[in-house]
């Protein structure tokens, strides 16, 4: 099938298999490896991206569902994006594998005001998981942003 998706701003075309995860056309057919595949069910938010500015899992959806679609991947946050500068001031970071997901999901957060308190930033990173344990300063960080 042959597909066009709007990621980042510009317009990518691929011939792809109808059943092939959206995550895998990102990184296959447009050269991103901002989202990753850790768990492939949905669960680790490592592959999530922002489809209409709404935070998904690209594991698990079917890339042609994001066909018409604004879709935004860590690779399409400006440089002098506020979330991403106090993900940075607060250190909010040690591996650094979970943080596209995490940057991508505080910034839906902060744009939609689902960020005014630690316990909605903690309900709001629910689908997000951080193996090396930074929660407390990546907290700190979306906090930041939202004020």
């Amino acid at each position: 099938m042959n597909l066009t998706l709007r990621v980042n701003g510009r317009t990518i075309e691929a011939d792809v298999d109808p059943e092939m995860m959206l995550v895998d056309v990102l990184r296959d057919h447009a050269g991103l490896t901002g989202p990753r595949v850790t768990c492939g069910v949905g669960l680790c938010g490592t592959c999530t991206v922002l489809l209409d500015e709404q935070p998904v899992s690209a594991c698990i959806l079917m890339a042609p569902l994001a066909q018409g679609k604004d879709i935004t991947t860590i690779e399409g946050v400006p440089e002098d994006d506020r979330v991403v500068a106090c993900f940075d001031r607060h250190h909010a970071f040690q591996c650094g594998f979970c943080i596209p997901g995490m940057v991508l999901t505080g910034r839906a957060m902060v744009a939609e005001g689902h960020a005014g308190d630690r316990e909605q930033i903690r309900e709001g990173l629910g689908g997000n998981l951080c193996r090396c344990g930074c929660y407390l300063k990546i907290i700190d960080a979306i906090e930041e942003a939202a004020q």
